[in-house]
């Protein structure tokens, strides 16, 4: 394959190009990372010949965790799902067994690989409720049977990314530590989503390698127990490692400091190792943050820091600073790395509730825009672009053929094109970057933990006015039924 073939996605059967920066470990073909109800409803289609071109529009309904905004993230990601899909023959024997498809729709599938155009926003960018964060143009099987992958590889990694986002704007300064891979669900999609949103390194080993994310840990509970007593276990600590972390409350917390700030003098005066932090993982943790931060600074011992972890969130880290506890960081586990919500929020958390649409059919049909009528659940018709104008003074999404708007920027960037990938492959140092100077520019009203005034996302008159003639459209169509 040539450097030029290695920028394109995958066109011949079997062959697949794993792009530098991909560490998903996803199989070699993703074909079968669908629902079966897309199968089918692609052979459905297959056998009407209603194959014509489709545009799907990828977003959300609403922020999650009760927020202001949405962090972008995971195009990488479903950009290594979209290369992958390319059925083996193992795959078209299974699908033989699991329905009556007849064999040509099989052949038709052993050739069929994405040839359209994707747009979308890049990440590390700010996103809304009800605007595009991606949007699909294919051949209707083709984009169809993307929607599972593309929801789960940008819909969970712009969950976690806006978590870790929260996290670390209430942390205002305090590192974030990234300690979900025992908890998470999709344990890469975690940590480089982490990454992204803020956290500043991961406990999970593999990440870090994968993302050249920093690595970050202490002692586990379970090192100290299996020692004798707490000195010991600190003496073998302190004798091993160059630079190393204590956790202070197997036992007792002022005891626990008292034997770190006595081992690390007689280690480093022996070896030059150096205490770098000590950890809260229980307890008191404002009470006992201040009882250590004092021992340490009283026994000379400035530099080293004081760290807290156990069902840490946004809203617990708001309230340890709060109350002016000298802590440095935070470990977050479970509530990073699944996405939880809070009962502050007043939300569960745990999915971020993006969908996948039509919007648009060219199918000899005289309107081919497309809608939902459903309350709540419906849906904006055509073609779209999202502009943020003046900063964030507002967004509009209009029907992409409208002129832009003054002072607008063009949220939908070309990703593939007739399907080959045309966008750069980014580091997650420079999405990373990109992500805090989007918080950064983001209003303080918007960053707050809970939002009452929503950003305000307007729909053009062309959009209104084509739902409105959509509607009609189909309004007519039933009448005549």
């Amino acid at each position: 394959m040539t450097n030029d073939d290695r920028q394109g996605l995958v066109h011949e059967p079997g062959q697949v190009y794993t792009h530098q920066g991909d560490h998903l470990f996803l199989p070699e073909s993703t074909a079968l990372f669908v629902d079966l109800y897309h199968i089918d409803a692609a052979y459905i289609a297959w056998k009407g010949n209603h194959t014509g071109t489709a545009t799907f529009d990828l977003y959300t309904r609403s922020n999650p965790f009760g927020g202001g905004f949405m962090l972008v993230a995971g195009l990488e990601p479903a950009l290594d799902y979209l290369q992958r899909f390319a059925y083996t023959d193992d795959e078209l024997a299974f699908l033989a067994r699991t329905r009556p498809y007849e064999p040509a729709f099989l052949s038709f599938l052993q050739d069929m690989r994405f040839t359209g155009d994707i747009v979308g926003m890049r990440e590390g960018e700010i996103a809304f409720p009800n605007e595009p964060i991606l949007r699909v143009t294919a051949p209707f099987h083709e984009a169809l049977m993307l929607e599972s992958g593309l929801l789960r590889a940008i819909g969970v990694s712009t969950l976690i990314a806006t978590k870790a986002a929260r996290l670390t704007l209430a942390a205002v300064g305090a590192s974030v530590a990234d300690f979900a891979f025992r908890r998470a669900h999709a344990p890469h999609i975690a940590a480089r989503a982490g990454y992204i949103g803020g956290c500043d390194s991961t406990s999970f080993v593999a990440g870090a390698m994968a993302y050249s994310i920093p690595a970050s840990g202490t002692i586990p509970h379970a090192l100290v127990q299996a020692y004798p007593s707490e000195p010991e276990a600190f003496e073998a600590v302190a004798a091993a490692l160059p630079e190393y972390s204590l956790l202070l409350d197997t036992y007792d917390v002022p005891t626990g400091i008292d034997n770190a700030i006595s081992i690390a003098k007689r280690e480093h005066e022996r070896s030059g190792h150096r205490l770098a932090a000590v950890r809260l993982d229980s307890g008191d943790l404002i009470a006992d943050s201040v009882l250590v931060r004092n021992r340490l600074d009283d026994a000379g011992l400035n530099d080293v820091k004081v760290l807290v972890s156990g069902d840490i969130d946004e809203y617990r880290i708001t309230e340890i600073l709060a109350a002016g506890a000298p802590v440095d960081g935070f470990g977050v586990g479970g509530n990073l790395g699944v996405g939880l919500g809070t009962v502050d929020s007043g939300t569960v958390g745990g999915v971020i509730g993006a969908v996948y649409k039509l919007v648009w059919f060219d199918d000899h049909d005289e309107t081919p825009s497309r809608i939902k009528l459903a309350g709540g659940k419906s849906t904006w018709p055509g073609r779209k672009q999202v502009y943020r104008i003046n900063g964030f003074e507002q967004d509009r999404v209009q029907i992409e053929s409208e002129p832009p708007p003054r002072g607008g920027r063009p949220m939908l960037q070309p990703v593939i094109e007739r399907g080959s990938r045309v966008v750069e492959e980014e580091s997650v140092d420079q999405i990373r970057a990109r992500a805090m100077a989007s918080l950064d520019a983001l209003p303080a009203q918007l960053r707050a933990l809970s939002v009452k005034a929503p950003h305000h996302v307007e729909m053009s008159d062309g959009l209104l006015t084509l739902r409105e003639e959509t509607i009609a459209h189909f309004d007519a169509q039933a009448s005549q039924r």
